[in-house]
């Protein structure tokens, strides 16, 4: 898969490992291929891939390394944990940390950021230079049961404040059936080459929502010198039921309930499939 224009990623590959989990449902990796096939003309499962990631001292002084997986196959992704591994000069591992998607359910079409801090004594422990930093990212996640797509951003602003903090602010709206509980909304900046330049999320209070309730939300993003570096934002709202409004037709919805239908019968967790992404830490700009 080639990398897009705007990505920071300068070389990719895809170490493919299939994993039964204990106590789960074993199924044929051909049978559900097939099962797949039927229901939509998928070129490939293997199309998730980090995007638009790059690295950043913040005010507050740590590092950043922020970026944004896509899931562009017919399968929702959950559990979604992002390995980044700090190299050296000579692209050996000299350490390795964790974070999780800012999305817990990253619906087909769409995306989810992420963002792993390290701090100044994890990079001296390890006798890394947080001016520029070589990593290599690894994701793990499991295809899980697609939700209702019904939470909806139906306003938002963004504006700064009389500190110069940069502030969104808008309404979430559940547009379901049932009460949306543990409600949040993921910001995702940019800067103007397109890269993401910070991320946060936030949950309304009351973090519930009723069947046609609306919420107001709040998002400050308190690193002056990096948000000034903001060109444009994206808004993702989900709750424990549902999951954010499609930025897609609706023909794909019914499309993804179709393909389904041929294993929805499988228990969560029944393939891993980590996806590697070697990058290049050099900033493009």
């Amino acid at each position: 898969m080639t990398p897009p224009p705007d990505s920071t990623t300068l070389h990719q590959h895809n170490d493919i490992n299939l994993e039964v989990a204990p106590n789960t449902v074993m199924v044929k990796w051909p049978l559900l291929v097939a099962g797949v096939l039927c229901a939509s003309a998928l070129p490939t499962v293997f199309g998730q891939m980090v995007q638009n990631d790059q690295q950043y001292v913040g005010d507050d002084g740590v590092l950043h390394i922020v970026g944004e997986i896509v899931n562009d196959v017919d399968v929702p992704l959950g559990g979604t944990i992002v390995h980044i591994t700090i190299l050296d000069n000579n692209d050996e591992a000299i350490l390795t940390k964790e974070t999780n998607a800012l999305v817990n359910t990253i619906m087909p079409g769409m995306k989810g950021p992420f963002d792993l801090i390290l701090t100044d004594n994890q990079l001296s422990e390890a006798g890394i230079s947080k001016d520029e930093v070589a990593y290599m990212i690894e994701l793990d996640y499991d295809f899980t049961i697609p939700k209702s797509q019904v939470i909806d951003v139906t306003e938002s602003d963004l504006t700064r404040d009389r500190h110069n903090n940069l502030i969104i602010s808008g309404t979430v709206t559940n547009g379901g059936e049932i009460t949306a509980n543990t409600v949040s909304v993921v910001a995702t900046l940019y800067d103007d080459i397109g890269n993401v330049a910070a991320v946060a999320r936030v949950h309304p209070e009351p973090d519930y929502l009723r069947a046609g309730e609306s919420a107001f939300f709040l998002i400050s993003i308190p690193d002056k010198v990096h948000a000034a570096e903001i060109g444009k934002y994206h808004l993702t709202a989900e709750s424990e039921e549902y999951a954010a409004v499609p930025e897609f037709p609706a023909s794909t919805i019914i499309l993804l309930a179709a393909t389904f239908l041929t294993y929805i019968v499988v228990t969560s967790r029944f393939l891993r499939i980590p996806t590697t992404n070697l990058i290049s830490a050099v900033d493009s700009r």
